[in-house]
């Protein structure tokens, strides 16, 4: 019986023992920033939506990744930060790693992706804006080339990923993501949005930024991108003219140009398209009155 009481006592000294390195790592977690592997979460986006995520950290180096990408973040007061994320239009659905790597360590969390429902477009267009003899084609896939080129294009600045107005005001005429049809033929689907207005309402850029393309192109009309920092990039197609040319800086709210019709359309539109990081984004979740991910 003696001896038991002697390696009761040890094990209750070594319980109270342990408990105390509990709470005093606690500490160091909670005063630190340290990971917290318990405290692991979960956020849930749509194919083509921007993710917007706050988490506790205390450093001054951070990697945020997700989809095999590092991804831009901005310091909050306080003790934490807040990153952004694009889920592209034809990411996964199902649950995606999110690494958050600081002086601390690393933290590992999710990101669950739902499918989105897009709806179907057709249109109706001259056959010469359907079918294509090979100059024509040869055109149509430098024009893309030039745009493409564009989204990996750096600027020199480091904006909050959104936006508090659109470019242009106007009804949606074909949403974002919607599988496209041109005389009946399946096409790919729609990667940016198109916004119907009379020809000739101006149309502005949302954010500062540097022109890095202005040129008329044969299906998407006259086309400017501008590049605004962190890998966030807008294509505006269909312009009645070039009001701006490459390299220019412009000042948020800038006129860029006005509604127009030329390249391929069936009416007087601006089609608006965003690549974050390159992923295909609904130009839509750049505004924070639709903006989801919530944890």
């Amino acid at each position: 019986m003696k001896q038991l009481t002697i390696l009761t006592a040890t094990s209750n000294r070594t319980g109270r023992a342990c408990l105390t390195a509990l709470l005093f790592l606690g500490f160091l977690t909670l005063c630190c920033g340290l990971p917290q592997p318990g405290l692991a979460q979960q956020w849930t986006a749509t194919q083509g939506d921007v993710l917007s995520i706050d988490l506790p950290a205390d450093t001054r180096h951070l990697q945020v990744r997700a989809f095999g990408k590092t991804w831009p973040w901005k310091r909050l007061e306080g003790h934490g930060f807040r990153a952004w994320i694009g889920v592209d239009l034809k990411a996964k659905p199902g649950l995606h790693d999110i690494i958050v790597r600081s002086d601390a360590g690393k933290q590992r969390h999710s990101l669950k992706v739902l499918t989105g429902h897009f709806r179907i477009s057709r249109i109706t267009v001259d056959r010469k804006m359907a079918e294509f003899d090979a100059a024509t084609l040869r055109r149509i896939r430098a024009d893309q080339a030039a745009i493409k080129h564009t989204y990996a294009m750096q600027v020199d600045a480091h904006p909050d990923i959104d936006i508090t107005e659109q470019p242009v005001e106007g009804v949606i005429s074909t949403p974002f993501g919607a599988q496209r049809y041109v005389n009946g033929e399946p096409r790919s689907p729609h990667s940016g949005l198109d916004i119907a207005a009379p020809e000739g309402t101006p149309v502005i850029t949302p954010l500062a930024g540097r022109v890095l393309l202005a040129a008329p192109m044969y299906l998407n009309g006259n086309t400017i991108v501008i590049g605004y920092g962190n890998g966030l990039v807008m294509v505006y197609s269909h312009l009645r003219a070039l009001k701006v040319k490459q390299g220019d800086w412009l000042q948020a709210g800038a006129r860029i140009g006005e509604v127009g019709m030329t390249g391929r359309a069936t009416g007087p539109h601006l089609h608006w398209g965003v690549r974050f990081e390159q992923a295909r984004i609904n130009p839509l979740s750049l505004l924070p009155t639709l903006a989801t991910g919530k944890p």
